[in-house]
């Protein structure tokens, strides 16, 4: 989530400085038909995180005391049913564990609606991207942004469920161009299925054919999502999407980019993105994987774990407390994944992908000071009656350093060796602020480093195994 848009543009908005328990309200993003984002600050962390409000503006206002209320009774089934998916979503988000995906970091129920609390995240839309600096879209850059975002949809893929709302809007581009997959449309399908306002719940353009359909449930799969990304890369390319494809269905006018042969742009990338806007479901690619083999690229980003089957928590929690062992700080078995720059130690490659996640259990990140290890508690001085000086506090964390492990390995940082522990997924994770790094990893006699620059807020994924 990040600061785009102008508040006065949003209706309906809570006023800034508006308070739920530690979290002040900063600014307003933005907002859409269905909900408002905000900018807040965390008082007990220190920290900034965005706040997703579910406010349907078809469906309800905001009274005096700060309550959603309904225009109209017979909007209550529509409404409550959009509540409910909005709900269940921040409950999936939570439990992912992917770099690219929207990270939930706790939901709640209040002034008869729901909120999110999410990863803060710098930059723009891809739709914003794009109308504010085009010249940064070519096929080089389109292949560097694929592969992240390959591996958020595929995690949800894997998972059973569908994301049904890929589009320009729903891409967060970081400054350092790392891509993250925002909301899904849960909420949007919920309240267009009651409301009979299905076709313009969808995005013209975006949505496959089976997404109009009646018996839509069953007709639905990877390739509805597969369809929608076909959709933003084609509009990437050629500066507007496809045609609507129940327009389609009656007279097809596509124009396949492989015949149009757009300047610039190979011809496996386009004939791909083809195959990807066919509009029959069953002539597209059925998977991720298999697009990604069309095309030549991978699937980037660590492997997904199984989705956590407990209930992520309502309300507002305390935060988990940090775990101490043998007098060290020792990273949980939770990931919370905001954004990511891959970066491939042995191969030298670097590329960019933002992170979000969720697992088994909820813990924050270690911070470390520069050239200080990061999970070595201070104790006080050994020296009887000698007074310890208060050391000034360091540098606030911008930074999140994510690193995969293998068995065996033992993580060194400015020479000073780390007590990591990683998650399922094999990736723990650090929180730096401003300065340089060196990291050493080794594992039986055999080492690999790699030196990073912090300079502003951001996420680096240390990736690549001996």
């Amino acid at each position: 989530m990040s600061q785009q848009d102008n508040p006065r543009a949003v209706p309906n908005a809570l006023p800034v400085g508006y308070r739920f328990n530690e979290f002040e309200i900063q600014q307003v993003i933005g907002g859409g038909g269905f909900g408002i984002v905000y900018r807040a600050f965390d008082h007990q962390l220190k920290r900034t995180i965005a706040i997703k409000e579910f406010m349907p503006l078809s469906l309800a206002v905001r009274n005096d005391e700060l309550k959603l209320v309904l225009r109209s009774e017979r909007f209550s089934k529509s409404f409550h049913a959009g509540l409910n998916s909005f709900i269940q979503e921040a409950r999936l988000l939570a439990r992912f564990n992917h770099p690219n995906l929207l990270h939930v970091l706790r939901f709640w129920v209040q002034n008869d609606t729901a909120y999110m609390g999410t990863q803060y995240y710098s930059g723009n839309t891809l739709a914003l991207l794009q109308a504010q600096r085009p010249e940064l879209i070519n096929e080089a850059w389109i292949r560097s942004l694929l592969p992240p975002l390959f591996g958020a949809i595929n995690t949800i893929h894997r998972e059973g469920y569908l994301h049904r709302d890929i589009s320009l809007e729903n891409i967060q581009i970081q400054e350092n161009m790392s891509p993250v997959l925002l909301d899904f449309g849960s909420a949007r399908k919920a309240i267009g299925n009651l409301s009979d306002e299905t076709e313009t719940m969808l995005k013209p353009g975006f949505a496959p054919i089976e997404q109009y359909s009646d018996n839509n449930e069953s007709e639905q799969g990877p390739w509805t999502d597969i369809y929608a990304l076909g959709a933003v890369l084609h509009t990437l390319i050629i500066g507007s999407p496809p045609p609507v494809s129940v327009v389609r269905s009656i007279e097809d006018s596509y124009q396949p980019l492989g015949a149009v042969r757009p300047a610039g742009y190979s011809l496996p990338l386009l004939q791909a993105i083809d195959r990807a806007l066919m509009l029959k479901p069953e002539d597209r690619p059925q998977s991720i994987d298999q697009l990604a083999m069309l095309m030549a690229l991978s699937v980037d980003g660590p492997e997904q774990p199984a989705a956590s089957k407990a209930t992520a928590p309502t309300g507002l929690p305390q935060p988990a407390a940090e775990v101490v062992k043998a007098g060290r700080l020792v990273i949980p078995a939770r990931l919370r994944v905001p954004c990511l720059i891959a970066a491939g130690v042995v191969a030298g490659t670097l590329i960019g992908a933002l992170m979000h996640g969720g697992g088994d259990q909820e813990a924050e990140p270690v911070s470390v000071a520069p050239a200080v290890s990061a999970d070595v508690l201070p104790g006080p001085s050994a020296s009887a009656g000698v007074a310890a000086l208060t050391p000034p506090a360091p540098p606030e964390p911008i930074a999140q350093v994510y690193i995969k492990l293998v068995s065996g390995d033992e993580v060194w940082l400015n020479s000073s060796q780390q007590a990591l522990v990683p998650a399922a997924n094999g990736f723990a994770r650090l929180q730096l602020p401003p300065g340089e790094y060196q990291f050493s990893i080794t594992n039986q006699g055999k080492r690999r480093e790699q030196k990073i620059t912090i300079d502003r807020e951001g996420t680096w994924l240390l990736s690549s195994p001996l």
